[in-house]
């Protein structure tokens, strides 16, 4: 049976950390949290990411901007946020409305401003090694890892997604904590035989309950970055969770496994950016 690696309580050692270090540290950090419309779950992670700051004794600037809102008017109020000098962090929530072009929102932040890690700057940084924002729930399967004992040297590693958000700044990471990494997408030929090579298993496709044990190695370590709504309203992940946890050495729940990292990742990038600032 496997062990339920526990998102909750490994997120909330990373928040106190946190919120130790700014006591300690008497960091003065303020996130600017933008969202465009009142998309509900959009409405929901805000929510939490301001709670989140206040729990950690961070300040947080909260724009909520109408549906109509143009793309002009969004970037004009990111350069200003850019230009702010009490300002250490800039967060546009997505999706974004149809009307604007997420790419060049996220290229017109700050990259030293850029604590969701999504700025090409930062991704190209990670990719070679250099120091900048990592995007924050693939920085925190690494600590989910970590933090529960999982060995990732020398590991074989397969990630199944290739977003740019998950699947491949995870390769990055896993490739950095020395894992041998395949990334499997919706063209890999005979996914199954590739994913139960998997020592470690991470799945980010957007698929309710699509991985199921015949994909997956006795013993692997499984990873569920998905989330949706089943048939009864309640969450569950791109893994079937009972059908896979009795092989799985270890295995993240849906809720409660990688969701709860995400936030506590975007507050460990709050508190590093002084350090990113001044480098």
């Amino acid at each position: 049976m496997g062990k339920k690696i526990d998102g909750k309580e490994i997120s909330m050692q990373i928040k106190q950390e946190c919120k130790e270090r700014v006591a300690r540290e008497n960091l003065d950090v303020t996130l600017a949290v933008i969202q465009v419309g009142n998309d509900p779950a959009s409405t929901v992670y805000v929510g939490n990411k301001k709670k989140a700051c206040e729990y950690i004794g961070i300040h947080s600037l909260s724009y909520e901007l109408p549906e109509q809102t143009t793309q002009q008017e969004l970037l004009e109020l990111v350069r200003k946020l850019n230009r702010d000098e009490k300002v250490q962090g800039i967060l546009v929530q997505l999706p974004l409305p149809g009307h604007m072009d997420e790419d060049e929102v996220i290229q017109t932040i700050d990259p030293k401003k850029d604590v969701d890690g999504f700025h090409p700057q930062s991704v190209g940084a990670l990719s070679i090694g250099q120091p900048g924002f990592v995007s924050c729930t693939p920085a925190g399967i690494i600590q989910l890892l970590k933090r529960s004992g999982v060995a990732m040297d020398g590991k074989e590693c397969v990630i199944v997604g290739r977003s740019n958000i998950v699947g491949k700044p995870m390769a990055m990471l896993m490739l950095r904590e020395n894992a041998t990494v395949t990334v499997c997408h919706s063209h890999t030929k005979d996914l199954k035989e590739v994913t139960k090579r998997a020592d470690i298993l991470i799945v980010a496709i957007g698929k309710p309950k699509f991985i199921t044990r015949e994909y997956v190695k006795e013993g692997a370590v499984v990873i569920d970055v998905g989330i949706h709504r089943n048939e009864d309203n309640k969450l569950c992940g791109d893994v079937d969770y009972n059908d896979v946890e009795p092989i799985a050495s270890a295995i993240t729940p849906v809720p409660g496994g990688v969701g709860p990292m995400t936030i506590a990742m975007l507050m460990n990038n709050c508190v590093e950016a002084k350090g990113i600032q001044e480098a």
